[in-house]
């Protein structure tokens, strides 16, 4: 498994590649996206980095996290309420999304990058698309909000909810 300055060192290259300059500024929000798994917004980024860089607008957040995204280093999550939230995507992984909070948790697999594949490859003999890429998600309830709404993870099963 791949260490978070090997994961901000790919990611790095990966602009220099792209001929796009590996600004202060870049560096910090990828910085902050590798050792980060809280997936989140901008705003959240902007606050959680504005004392360590003064002169960081959320202009420079929006166009840095745009630019990520199409260089396909980072993914947008959508939320429920119309925003968006950001994902560093050096490690394939999936997510599992709280119905009820919203919380969104990383799961790392090293057969998730076979069903990744399968699921393109049945994507395309299927529907005759050009796959450009994919996103899985699995929806439950957290732990946390399991115990607040008193339910015994126990006495559920994925099958009895369906």
């Amino acid at each position: 498994m791949a260490s978070q300055q090997q994961l901000l060192n790919q990611a790095l290259q990966t602009l220099k590649e792209h001929h796009v300059r590996v600004t202060p500024q870049r560096q910090i929000i990828l910085t902050y996206l590798v050792t980060h798994h809280n997936h989140p917004a901008v705003e959240t980024i902007f606050t959680a980095l504005a004392e360590q860089l003064p002169n960081l607008s959320m202009a420079t957040v929006y166009n840095t996290l745009n630019l990520l995204v199409d260089l396909g280093i980072v993914i947008e999550l959508p939320n429920d309420n119309g925003g968006i939230r950001y994902d560093f995507y050096g490690r394939p992984h999936y997510h599992v999304i709280c119905e009820n909070c919203g919380k969104i948790t990383d799961v790392f697999t090293p057969a998730f990058e076979q069903i990744e594949e399968t699921l393109n490859v049945e994507a395309k003999k299927q529907t005759g698309y050009l796959i450009t890429s994919n996103h899985v998600e699995v929806y439950g309830l957290c732990p946390e909000c399991q115990q607040k709404l008193h339910i015994d993870p126990t006495r559920q099963t994925w099958a009895a909810e369906k």
